[in-house]
């Protein structure tokens, strides 16, 4: 597979994007195997951008690991920085099992901090909030309020 090729200004954008990431992937002393190869490549797929750190000394056998790493995995090398190299690759779409319709939240358990009377100690409290409900300062669970469209709004609908 060919590796992709940038715009200078593109690959500028890319490693200023990529300055704040840390190294997801660690190449060791056995050097760039199929596994390694595989969890980049997998790396790629969800990230899109990402940081290899290199423990090799040799520059010029790190930079035609860079090389072959873009060439192998159609990914675009975008910078080889002492023993950090980065990669870009347009992250794969995902695609959601239950056929891509938005889902409303699931239920979530919070802690609540229950205070009593005087000087004891609070009570911690575990409260189970459904995606119809909110928790108010007060700690009480309660039902959102479905807003209701006024009457020109729900006629310029239909």
């Amino acid at each position: 597979m060919p590796q992709i090729s940038l715009t200078p200004a593109q690959r500028r954008e890319k490693r200023a994007d990529a300055h704040h990431l840390n190294a997801v992937v660690i190449v060791g002393s056995d050097g760039l195997t199929p596994a390694v190869q595989k969890e980049i490549d997998s790396a790629l797929n969800s990230h899109g951008l990402i940081k290899v750190r290199v423990a090799s000394d040799d520059r010029a056998g790190r930079e035609l690991m860079f090389q072959s790493l873009a060439a192998d995995l159609n990914a675009a090398p975008i910078q080889h920085i002492g023993k950090l190299l980065v990669l870009w690759r347009e992250p794969v779409e995902k695609v959601r099992a239950d056929g891509g319709e938005d889902r409303m939240p699931g239920p979530k358990d919070v802690k609540v901090l229950k205070y009593g009377r005087g000087g004891q100690r609070p009570e911690v409290k575990t409260l189970r909030v459904l995606g119809n409900q909110r928790l108010t300062q007060g700690g009480q669970v309660k039902r959102v309020k479905v807003l209701q469209k006024s009457v020109k709004k729900r006629q310029q609908a239909d």
